[in-house]
């Protein structure tokens, strides 16, 4: 099934049980998102909604803004109606909803792809002023939130059983491996022909730096949904989430992240050259 298809399937049926309030606030209610999403019994979906509303937590977000328990009339033959417990959500609820649901079914992993390429739609809608960025202010925005995701993958890494620095440089390494076609940190490195004392992150473009950023972040989102316990399951997770992303580049006709230029100058050099800019203009 193409993008396009899948987003018009999911657009028009997601939609169609959407619900307005009386000031015009969309939401969605979880027992007929249930069904739309192919639960036989509202009480099976009840797991996937905790685990929205945790995922909600992870995410900074304020969880009574998003999902709400109400009560909801419902049919029970013969015309007769009665309130039952409901839960009232928000779109970035369902987006959760969807994220945490199961994988094996069909309409769930149908559901993933039209959420992700609605973030993907906004983000760009969002990034307006990104676009029109330097690839050198690009490359310095692209690395300073690489760093702000790696310390929240090193704290999941953590929770998984990661908990040395050694264990957390061969988990990034098993990142590197499944992202760069098996190479690692210190492959990435050499090619880059960089000295001891430089970090490949300072580095790399604004292409290579995002390829990496979004390897991060999936991880990070996989060993909290997955619940990865264990070095060897938390390594092996990230190596999967590399090879993932790579095949992504690889079906958009994109360049393997080993085969993009390296910058001429380090993201080091592009901070030190802005801070002097900003004291002269002082």
């Amino acid at each position: 099934m193409t993008n396009k298809r899948i987003s018009e399937q999911h657009h028009a049926t997601f939609d169609s049980i959407r619900q307005l309030d009386e000031e015009g606030n969309e939401y969605w209610n979880a027992r007929q998102l249930a069904v739309f999403l192919e639960y036989s019994q509202y009480r099976h979906f009840l797991p996937v909604l905790e685990r929205a509303k945790e995922a909600c937590r992870n995410s900074g977000q304020k969880v009574s803004d998003h999902i709400e328990d109400v009560l909801t009339m419902v049919e029970i033959g013969s015309g007769a109606k009665r309130e039952v417990p409901d839960v009232r959500l928000s779109r970035y609820a369902c987006y959760l909803v969807v994220q945490n649901g199961d994988p094996a079914k069909p309409v769930i992993a149908n559901g993933q792809t039209y959420f992700a390429m609605q973030t993907r739609r906004q983000e760009l809608a969002d990034n307006e002023n990104f676009a029109r960025l330097s690839e050198d202010d690009k490359r310095l925005a692209i690395r300073n939130e690489l760093a702000t995701h790696n310390k929240h993958l090193a704290a999941a890494a953590k929770d998984a059983g990661v908990e040395t620095s050694l264990d957390y440089a061969i988990f990034q390494d098993h990142g590197y491996k499944g992202l760069y076609g098996g190479l690692g940190a210190k492959d990435i490195h050499a090619k880059k022909g960089l000295k001891k004392s430089q970090k490949i992150l300072d580095h790399m473009g604004s292409t290579e730096l995002a390829a990496n950023l979004f390897r991060a972040t999936q991880t990070e989102e996989k060993l909290k949904r997955d619940q990865v316990r264990g070095k060897k399951q938390a390594n092996q997770t990230h190596l999967e989430v590399g090879r993932k992303v790579r095949q992504t580049i690889d079906d958009l006709g994109g360049t393997m992240p080993e085969a993009l230029p390296t910058p001429d100058i380090s993201i080091k050099q592009i901070e030190t050259a802005k801070k002097k800019l900003e004291k002269n203009n002082k």
